[in-house]
């Protein structure tokens, strides 16, 4: 079994940062894809950012430039460090590991960006 926790919740204004983390705990082998998604109030969940496990990265035209994935192997954990953020990045943010072959998604972490 397969555990993410994920942290950095908070409460921003704009023009600031936050770093989300997400730790994969329990019976892992491999890990391939890491990505972190987000969820706003009454919108369907989209894509933020992927890496691979070569370490290629893949973002949303919204985030491009503003934010950064990455993984750090070594501790199974992803990385989503967020500046310049605006009111429109507010929503529940979760991260998605995939390991050994199935995917496994975070609690969600709300991030809320005030204006």
């Amino acid at each position: 079994q397969v555990q993410l926790v994920e942290s950095g919740e908070g409460l921003v204004q704009a023009g600031g940062s936050l770093r989300l983390s997400c730790a994969a705990s329990g019976t892992i082998f491999t890990i391939n894809g890491m990505g972190w998604f987000r969820q706003a109030p009454g919108k369907q969940r989209e894509l933020v950012a992927t890496t691979s496990s070569g370490g290629s990265t893949a973002y949303a035209d919204s985030v491009k430039g503003r934010f950064t994935i990455s993984r750090d192997n070594a501790k199974n954990t992803v990385y989503l460090q967020m500046n310049s953020l605006k009111p429109e990045d507010t929503a529940v943010y979760y991260c998605r590991i995939i390991v050994d072959s199935k995917v496994y998604w975070g609690q969600g972490t709300q991030v809320t960006v005030s204006s």
